[in-house]
């Protein structure tokens, strides 16, 4: 069977999409590469077409998620201000994120995957969230503010999913929200 110029591109994006989905939802350490490739339909040895390695894949994730959730959360091509920074906490610090791993910012659905990778996945890392933190920074008029907002934001999405009850969750999210945004009122103030 012959295959257009353009499949292997294709398969590898479906690939990357699904393979990012299932990390962010179980984790990616936990997930095999014949499970992997089921999830696009193809088998386990279908994989080495596209990838030399499942940590060539991660790497590929981490990239590619990274740099989505920076282009959410940083407005990138367009002026970002501090409306803008409030409207993506709001997004961001929300129930639906909590609940949506798969769908959601791969910071804290694979922080920890990332941060026992290898240097070269940590930098790429390094280098996504500080074109994170110069947006929130310019937007803030403070590096360390947003550091720390940044900080707040995973953290708060963390301890989210780490509870049982919807009602925690909500409690959680909905305290992280409110202290970030009276901080940022208040350093609007100053």
């Amino acid at each position: 069977m012959r295959y257009s110029a353009t499949h292997k591109k294709e398969t590898r994006e479906r690939l990357l999409h699904s393979s990012s989905a299932l990390a962010k939802q179980g984790g990616f350490a936990s997930t095999g590469v014949d499970g992997l490739m089921k999830a696009v339909g193809l088998s386990g040895g279908a994989f080495y077409n596209h990838f030399s390695s499942k940590n060539e894949l991660f790497a590929a994730i981490v990239q590619r998620e990274l740099t989505q959730s920076v282009e959410r959360l940083a407005a990138q091509g367009k002026p970002f201000d501090r409306a803008r920074l409030e409207r993506a906490l709001l997004r961001y610090l929300s129930v639906s994120h909590v609940n949506d791993a798969s769908a959601g910012c791969a910071i804290p659905a694979l922080g920890a995957e990332i941060a026992r990778a290898d240097q070269s996945v940590r930098q790429s890392a390094e280098n996504t969230l500080l074109e994170l933190q110069r947006a929130w920074a310019e937007a803030l008029g403070s590096a360390q503010d947003a550091w720390a907002l940044l900080a707040q934001c995973v953290g708060a999405l963390v301890v989210a999913r780490m509870v049982a009850s919807e009602e925690t969750q909500a409690a959680i999210i909905e305290s992280s929200r409110d202290f970030l945004l009276r901080h940022l009122d208040e350093a609007g103030r100053e």
